[in-house]
Formats: C-alpha cells, sequence, structure tokens
C-alpha cells in the first residue's frame, strides 16, 4: 500500500492527521519524510491561488505529483467581516513576512480599532484537498471545508494556540483559542471540522 503524504512540514497537523485515521492501515507521512525516502527534496508549492481551497489543492497537487504517492493538503486563514473578509488566503502573511504572528495580530488589532463590538464577526476557515493524479482519483479532486464562527476582540486574551488564536473569541466555549488550546480548541476547530467531514470519503478512498 503506497503511503499518503500531508503536504505539510508542520508536525502538529501531522498529529492530527494520525488520529484521524486511527485504525485505517496506511502510512501518513509529511513531506520532510517522504523526502527522506526518496532521496530528493521536494520544493514547497507557491500558495498563489485566491481561495483557501485552490491552495490546498495545489499543494496537494504538486506534492501528489513531486512523490507519486497520494497528498493531502490544507490551506485555513482568518476571515473577518468588518475587513471584507480579510486577512483571508493571506493571514499567515498579512503584515508582510511569513509566520510573524505578533505583527499580523497588532496589524488586525489597528483595522479593527474602531469596529463596534456588534460588528466585529469572524471566522476561520479550512480547506481540505486529496489529490492523487496518479492513481485511481486521476485529475478527481476529495474536498472537505471547515468553518468555526467567532468575534475579534479588541486585545489578546491567552498564552496557547498560535496565529490569531489570542484574538479570536469562540462563543461555543467562552473563550479564545489561545486561552483553549489543544483541549476544546482541537474538538471544534476549523481544521478538525474539515477532517471529520473528510474521514469517511479518505478512509474508503485509502482502502479501496
Amino acid at each position: 500500500m503506497r503511503p499518503l503524504v500531508f503536504a505539510t512540514r508542520n508536525r502538529g497537523k501531522l498529529v492530527e492527521l494520525h488520529e484521524l485515521l486511527a485504525g485505517v492501515p496506511v502510512e501518513v507521512i509529511g513531506v520532510v519524510q517522504a523526502q527522506q525516502l526518496l532521496g530528493r527534496e521536494i520544493p514547497d508549492p507557491v500558495e498563489d491561488a485566491e481561495t483557501f481551497l485552490g491552495n490546498a489543492a495545489k499543494k496537494a497537487r504538486e506534492v501528489a505529483l513531486a512523490t507519486g504517492w497520494p497528498a493531502l493538503a490544507d490551506d485555513s486563514g482568518l476571515e473577518v467581516d468588518a475587513l471584507d473578509g480579510a486577512p483571508g488566503v493571506y493571514s499567515a502573511r498579512w503584515a508582510g513576512q511569513h509566520g510573524d504572528d505578533a505583527a499580523n495580530n497588532a496589524k488586525l488589532m489597528r483595522a479593527m480599532l474602531d469596529v463596534p463590538p456588534d460588528l466585529r464577526t469572524a471566522r476561520f476557515r479550512c480547506a481540505l484537498v486529496l489529490a492523487d493524479p496518479l492513481g485511481p482519483l486521476g485529475d478527481e479532486l476529495v474536498t472537505s471545508d471547515g468553518v468555526v464562527e467567532g468575534l475579534i476582540l479588541d486585545a489578546p486574551r491567552g498564552t496557547g494556540g498560535f496565529g490569531y488564536d489570542p484574538l479570536f473569541f469562540c462563543p461555543e466555549i467562552g473563550q479564545t483559542f489561545a486561552e483553549a488550546g489543544v483541549g476544546p480548541k482541537g474538538h471544534i476547530s476549523h481544521r478538525a471540522r474539515a477532517m471529520a467531514a473528510l474521514a469517511p470519503r479518505l478512509r474508503a478512498y485509502l482502502t479501496s
């Protein structure tokens, strides 16, 4: 059986996928492990699509073609209604440098400075895509979407999580994602919901 490559170098995301596929007889590896097995570099896809689904599809396809194995990819970010959906696909690099959480959060607080409480609605969104262009799927993609609604606070709360978690208050758990940490957040997050939606189809494909 061919391994499933999760198109990420993030160990935390790999752990989530292992939990999702508990009991399925498939080896789940990340990009780093795939490089070690193949003995060559796998370039990181350029995330230049206009939607989360577009970026996830591009990453899944490119990694699947580079390895010859089925690949699963995700793309996710924050959509703020008062900012017309920004930062959206630019969430990780909104302030300029990729992954600068402090700068991104500072920019978000400035942008929301004069927005009243009832207009501070937002959501985290995640798109997941399975691609296997050299396998039975061919050009077909298996996709899912996960969303969690919340509000943007005027000041950060909590020290856990990453990204915009300190400013994202989730009414379902009565905390910011940074206050909740990996426990409650892990069960209701956008990525967890996208994975739960994809799980039956992913399991069926990998074991068919």
